[in-house]
């Protein structure tokens, strides 16, 4: 057979059918005609008795070839292939590993039999693409699991483990090993059998459903989706299975998959799905760059994020030291780690075994020679400039030759801090995002004498320690917070000219986003964001400009830092963390606005959302222009991972470009006219329009 994708032979008068396309066995149009093909062998050879189809390598065939996104789907398609294996008048038993996924699970469930390794995980991950299933998961898995477990995976697209799959009736067996010989026996003891389950023929589990069951479901997951077509989409193509036949559910599946695909949910999602991997791409270091080995971890303050970084190495089973100055500091920050983690216990997400083996990771020290044979060093203490710098004079001396000197910050000077130590090249900047322990974004800041060595390791260390990182070059606030304040600054610059805290919060809430730059404010702590406006303000940064943090600033002043005090922009219940309004809020905008002569008007939610959405675009493409991002779509997955940006509008870039750029030009312009200090003119945005080109 002419077919390098698949691979065939026989054992015992059972064909084997052995996926070869690395790394993932991905569905490509070679795997899709080598499958067809070599089923026709399979059913021409008499004395062939039945078959196992699996996969070469580290996995079964794992979904769909992510080469052929947006490409017209050559023939034959993944149906196709389906319908032939589902209609084999020889029993077939799908031996899956690894990660059978979408296009896999969905092969998986035309074959008559399925068993598994214990190791597997499987799953339909279409939703987080912004489209379902097309091959007929959405009709068959509910028959094999039933109405609510399909509705649950489709809809989260979250793989479940081979145990769940096995109680969920989705395979027939798991084993430990040696899974093609165990896949052999199973076919030969269904061979006497005058019959062999057809997935799309069983009907048991969904008949008689009450519609209660997907009314319930839908109001469940319109709150956690907000905003979203794909999973309600999902819920409507399973639904169909208690309604129509196959052939017509097959139908209905295939509508509700166009007009997934169509969209620009799906799109956005395609995007941020390539752009998180786009982001690891560093153009002048080479894949054969040497990376320095890191079994060990060392974490300088252990306070909220200083406890959280250390968690990260600890998951993922690397040996963390954290370092307090005191005793009493040190076993406070050791019981907020041991709380978070049986937080997860408590929830069944974490045994106590896992509880015990990460605690044991984690060792606390009143002594900062215990860095001495770290790996890498996290300098974790209070965002101020001389201390860190302090802090790093003394990391110099005692971390060993070639260890990773890392400062997490969010906005200062890498090289300032580089500059305390005599071996600036091993200094990078690690900016964690809060809660360290539960967000995926890890901005990685480039000094001017950073290695390459030092990058490309600490990029691999943050895949390690299961992190998105996305490179940054060294300016104030680098990617993220420099485009944030801006941000931060036009919503206090909309609540003085007359929109009111809880309306701009509303607006960009309903957008998509976790939370409204008030609220945020609230949850990081106001005093953050006032450290940073002081310091600001000494070097002049903002001496030309209109100062829209007069409010924030107040507050403050009164000891409203927000969640902390139970008191900021919002009111917060203490126990509950429920926000209320304060009326005396907008009152203090009105003030500041009468004192620095603003007339003040009604502002509707559109011009709210597009002034904060462009303000971060206008900046973004500052940060584009001067270099301090490698590409737009950096910003963008900085946005989704590290500032609640929703995931499906595919990042403030893409966003924009949707929107139309020459639009958004012409609305900042405007913009502009009112208000010139707020809306920089930007080159690089302008350049874009003049030639019709897009960001991406």
């Amino acid at each position: 057979m002419d077919n390098q994708a698949i691979k065939y032979e026989i054992i015992d008068n059972i064909g084997i059918i052995k996926g070869a396309n690395p790394p993932v066995n991905a569905l490509s149009f070679d795997v899709r005609r080598g499958l067809i093909d070599t089923l026709k062998l399979f059913l021409e050879d008499n004395n062939i008795e039945g078959m196992i189809l699996c996969g070469e390598g580290r996995t079964f065939f794992a979904g769909a070839d992510i080469s052929e996104f947006g490409k017209p789907m050559q023939s034959p398609n993944l149906n196709d292939v389906i319908y032939e294996f589902e209609n084999s008048n020889k029993p077939i038993v799908a031996a899956l590993h690894g990660t059978p996924l979408g296009g896999g699970l969905e092969l998986a469930m035309g074959c008559n039999y399925r068993v598994a390794l214990s190791s597997t995980n499987l799953g339909l991950p279409e939703v987080k693409l912004g489209i379902i299933p097309g091959a007929g998961g959405t009709q068959r898995l509910p028959r094999l699991a039933g109405i609510e477990k399909a509705l649950s995976m489709i809809t989260s697209g979250i793989p479940i483990n081979a145990e769940d799959a096995l109680n969920s009736e989705i395979i027939e067996e798991v084993f430990e090993d040696s899974l093609i010989e165990k896949a052999i026996n199973f076919i030969k003891s269904k061979l006497s059998l005058d019959s062999h389950p057809i997935v799309s023929k069983l009907n048991e589990k969904v008949s008689n459903i009450n519609n209660e069951v997907f009314e319930n479901f839908s109001n469940k997951i319109e709150k956690k989706y907000r905003g979203r077509k794909s999973p309600l989409c999902a819920i409507e193509a399973v639904k169909a299975t208690t309604t129509l036949n196959f052939t017509e559910g097959l139908e209905k599946e295939r509508e509700l998959f166009k007009l997934c695909h169509d969209s620009k949910e799906s799109s956005s999602l395609i995007h941020m799905f390539f752009s998180e991997r786009k982001a690891l791409k560093i153009p002048d270091i080479s894949k054969d760059t040497s990376i320095l080995p890191i079994k060990s971890a060392a974490v300088i303050g252990c306070g909220t994020m200083g406890g959280g970084i250390a968690m990260n190495f600890a998951n993922v089973g690397i040996p963390v030291t954290v370092i307090e100055n005191s005793q009493e500091s040190l076993d406070k920050g050791m019981k907020i780690i041991e709380k978070n983690y049986f937080n997860t216990v408590s929830k069944g997400r974490m045994s106590e075994n896992e509880f015990k083996n990460r605690m044991s990771l984690i060792k606390g020290s009143t002594n900062l020679e215990s860095i001495a044979n770290s790996d890498v060093v996290v300098e974790a203490v209070f965002e101020e400039m001389n201390l860190k710098k302090e802090m790093f004079i003394k990391i110099d001396k005692l971390a060993k030759e070639n260890s990773i000197l890392a400062t997490n910050t969010s906005t200062l000077d890498i090289d300032q801090i580089a500059e305390s130590t005599s071996r600036p090249q091993f200094v990078i900047g690690t900016h964690f995002f809060s809660p360290a322990n539960v967000m995926k974004l890890l901005e990685i800041v480039r000094g001017k004498h950073t290695s390459k060595e030092v990058i490309a390791s600490t990029m691999k260390l943050a895949k390690n320690i299961k992190k998105v990182p996305v490179l940054a070059g060294n300016c104030d606030g680098f990617i993220g917070n420099r485009m944030f304040h801006e941000y931060v600054r036009q919503a206090h610059a909309l609540a003085e000219e007359g929109a009111k805290v809880a309306d701009i919060d509303r607006v960009i809430y309903e957008f998509g986003w976790a939370m409204g730059p008030f609220a945020v404010n609230d949850l990081a702590g106001n005093d953050v964001g006032w450290r940073i406006r002081k310091r600001h303000k000494q070097e002049g940064k903002y001496d030309n400009l209109r100062y829209t943090s007069t409010v924030a600033d107040q507050l403050c002043e009164l000891g409203r830092y927000g969640q902390k005090t139970n008191r900021g922009f919002y009111i917060y219940d203490q126990q509950t963390r429920k926000k209320q309004i304060d009326p005396e809020v907008d009152m203090m905008f009105e003030k500041v606005a009468k004192e620095k002569g603003i007339s003040r008007r009604i502002i509707d939610d559109n011009e709210i959302l597009n002034r904060l959405s462009w303000a971060l675009l206008n900046t973004g493409c500052m940060i584009l222009e001067e270099g301090y991002a490698l590409r737009a779509s950096d910003i963008d997955v900085t946005y989704a991972y590290g500032y609640g940006y929703p995931h499906w509008r595919g990042g403030p870039m893409k966003y924009a470009e949707d929107y139309g750029l020459d639009k958004v030009l012409e609305e900042i312009e405007s913009f502009r006219i009112k208000n010139p200090d707020m809306w920089p003119k930007c080159n690089y945005l302008e350049k874009l329009v003049q030639d019709n080109k897009q960001f991406n």
